[in-house]
C-alpha cells in the first residue's frame, strides 16, 4: 500500500458555490454543514453556496468555510476511496489547514475545531482592521532575493516572509507602506511578478501579535488528543503528535512563516508516495508540484 499524506488547504481557496453539490450528494457532509451552523449561530453552507463573496471571504467566515468544506470533502473521499485512508502516516495543512489536518487526525473534536477557527479568523481580521497592511506574492524570485528586498523596503515598518510555498514562490506580509516600497522595489528590478494578495492583513508577522494572545486563550480552553497519525507544522515543518508541542506551536504559527516547501520536501524524504489535497481548489497540488513534477497528487474537491 502507497504510503500517502493527506493535506489540506488554507484561507484563500475559498470560493461562492462550494460544497453545494457535495452537500447535495452526500448526508454526511450536509451533516457537517448543520452541526457547524448551529456553533457558529449561522447558516454557513448558505454563505458557501450563495456568498456574496464579500461575506464569504471575511477572515471570519472564510476559515470555518474552508475548515468545514474540507472535512465535507473527506467525507466524499472516505464514500468513493474507502480504502484511501489506510495509507494514510501523515497530515499536514497551509496554515488554516493545520487545523483540518488536526481534526481529520483526532487531535481535535470538530465542534472544537470550529470554534477555534471562528475565534482565530475574528482575531485576525481584528489585528488587521487596527494596521493597515497586506500581502503579497512574488514569483520568480528565489527566497534570498526577496528577502534583500525585503530589508531594503522595510525601513521602520513590519515587512517579512510570511510563506515559502515553493520554488519560485514567495509571500511577503507586512504594513502597506512597507509592501508598497517592496512592490515598487520588484518593478524597479525587472522580471518580478508580483500579486497583491485579497487577504484582510499581513498575517505570518507582529502584526498579528493580537490575534497571538487570542488564540493562545481560545486554545487554553479546547482539549487536544494525540492525534492518530502524526500532523506535520508549518512552523518548523516537522512531525508533531504530543498535544502539548502542539498546542505551543498553533500560537505561534499566526506570527510564524509557513514553511511550506519545507514540509512537503520532507515529507517526499519520510517516504510520501501519494497526496490527496483534500478541499476547495488545487493549490497545493500546484506547489506540490513545483517540488516534484511527477509528484503522484490527486484531489477531492469540495
Amino acid at each position: 500500500m502507497s504510503k500517502t499524506v493527506f493535506l489540506f488547504p488554507g484561507q484563500g481557496a475559498q470560493k461562492v458555490g462550494m460544497a453545494a453539490e457535495l452537500c447535495n450528494a452526500l448526508p454526511a457532509a450536509a451533516h457537517l454543514f448543520a452541526r457547524a451552523s448551529a456553533v457558529l449561530g449561522y447558516d454557513l453552507l448558505e454563505v458557501c453556496t450563495n456568498g456574496p463573496a464579500e461575506k464569504l471571504n471575511a477572515t471570519d467566515v472564510s476559515q470555518p468555510a474552508i475548515f468545514v468544506a474540507s472535512l465535507a470533502a473527506l467525507e466524499h473521499l472516505r464514500a468513493t476511496e474507502p480504502d484511501a485512508e489506510a495509507g494514510v502516516f501523515a497530515t499536514a495543512g497551509l496554515s488554516l489547514g493545520e487545523y483540518t489536518a488536526l481534526a481529520f487526525a483526532g487531535a481535535l473534536g470538530f465542534e472544537d475545531g470550529v470554534k477555534l477557527v471562528q475565534a482565530r479568523g475574528r482575531a485576525m481580521q481584528a489585528a488587521a482592521e487596527a494596521t493597515p497592511s497586506g500581502m503579497a506574492s512574488v514569483l520568480g524570485a528565489e527566497v534570498p532575493e526577496v528577502e534583500a528586498l525585503v530589508a531594503e523596503a522595510r525601513g521602520a515598518d513590519v515587512l517579512e516572509v510570511a510563506n515559502l510555498l515553493c520554488p519560485g514562490n514567495t509571500v511577503v506580509s507586512g504594513a502597506r507602506a512597507a509592501l508598497d516600497r517592496f512592490l515598487a522595489l520588484c518593478e524597479a528590478k525587472g522580471g518580478l511578478r508580483t500579486v497583491r494578495l485579497a487577504v484582510a492583513g499581513a498575517f505570518h508577522t507582529q502584526i498579528m501579535r493580537p490575534a497571538d494572545d487570542t488564540l493562545a486563550e481560545a486554545l487554553a480552553g479546547v482539549p487536544l488528543s494525540a492525534p492518530r497519525v502524526p500532523v506535520w507544522s508549518n512552523v518548523d515543518a516537522r512531525p508533531h503528535t504530543d498535544p502539548a508541542e502542539i498546542r505551543a506551536l498553533l500560537v505561534k504559527q499566526v506570527l510564524a512563516p509557513v514553511r511550506w516547501e519545507d514540509t512537503t520536501r520532507a515529507l517526499l524524504a519520510a517516504g510520501a508516495e501519494r497526496f490527496y489535497e483534500i478541499g476547495p481548489e488545487r493549490v497545493l497540488a500546484g506547489l506540490l508540484k513545483r517540488v516534484l513534477r511527477k509528484a503522484d497528487v490527486r484531489n477531492v474537491p469540495a
